[in-house]
């Protein structure tokens, strides 16, 4: 079980990882309400395409769409904008770490929400060590300088909140539907959501023709990094805890210096070794693999007393 999540985690982690770099060119051209909307429209589609195909259908209760419309508003429309709008006003590498702070949120609200996701020393030192190899592999990117704006870094850290609290609604109100119904619901009701914004506030119809380079990263954005990973997240919130669905954060910055690598034929340095080496083994941490030698992290159970009573 705990290899099967680790699978899912690197799939989502490989799906999203991507979105910063498409964000970052694509809002050079199109307004961030405008691209927010592309994005999710284009998921919309293609999964609401895919539910027919596949003879599912929408929800007609009414308390199953408020609880995608409610998701819709804290893990994709008011997040995805934050971020896009955020990203004109600081760097990309800023945006990973704070990003990077949604496990920090989740891992809290879990243990006071969910009663199989508490607290302990194991999983809070997971996370800790995974925030702490997310920082030691952007380091570089900060010390050769950064751009940042105030009002920039609290978009992105307010998204990262969001998505903290994503997480734990999903596990709690949205498990047990059908693979195809949350995902496609939840773009449904971001698209409502951000229709009306974008042509009344930006005016898209306004604006010149975007390059090919943003339309090529809306694209992107739209099959990969929206229709087909909400569908893995939505499989992996059925299979594990949000504490551990939140370390994908961690994981992102580490595709990202992979496909550095292998695109680009950039060169590692000690920083990345030693960062993506510290995110592994806080995914690991609070996955459980490890655990069976890290008892000294694990409060001992309690013996039974057969002092008092009697055995039947």
């Amino acid at each position: 079980m705990n290899l099967r999540n680790l699978f899912w985690l690197i799939m989502l982690a490989s799906l999203w990882g991507p979105s910063f770099l498409f964000i970052k060119v694509a809002v050079a051209d199109i307004p961030p309400l405008t691209l927010v909307l592309g994005r999710v429209g284009i998921g919309a589609v293609l999964l609401t395409l895919l539910l027919w195909f596949r003879g599912q259908q929408l929800p007609r209760s009414w308390q199953v769409w408020r609880r995608l419309a409610f998701m819709a508003l804290v893990q994709t429309t008011i997040p995805f904008v934050l971020f896009a709008w955020g990203e004109q006003y600081i760097d990309s590498a800023l945006a990973s770490i704070f990003n990077g702070a949604t496990p920090l949120f989740t891992i809290l609200l879990a243990h006071f929400f969910v009663a199989d996701d508490r607290l302990n020393l194991a999983k809070s030192v997971g996370v800790v060590v995974g925030f702490g190899g997310l920082i030691l592999l952007i380091l570089p990117a900060i010390q050769t300088g950064v751009t940042a704006t105030f009002w920039g870094l609290l978009a992105v850290a307010a998204a990262a909140a969001l998505y903290g609290a994503a997480m734990i609604y999903s596990r709690l109100h949205l498990r047990g539907l059908p693979s195809l119904v949350a995902p496609t619901g939840q773009m449904l009701m971001t698209t409502l959501y951000l229709l009306p914004l974008s042509l009344l506030w930006e005016r898209p119809y306004t604006i010149p023709m975007p390059s090919l380079a943003s339309f090529a990263s809306l694209a992107a954005l739209g099959v990969l990094g929206t229709a087909v990973a909400f569908v893995v997240f939505y499989h992996l919130v059925e299979i594990a805890d949000p504490s551990y669905v939140s370390m994908v954060t961690y994981l992102i910055p580490v595709i990202g210096v992979i496909l550095g690598v292998a695109v680009l034929g950039e060169r590692l340095t000690w920083f990345a070794y030693a960062g993506s080496l510290l995110i592994l083994l806080g995914v690991l941490f609070v996955n459980g693999l490890p655990g069976w030698r890290m008892g000294w992290l694990r409060r001992p159970k309690r013996r039974p007393d057969f002092s008092e009573g009697s055995c039947d």
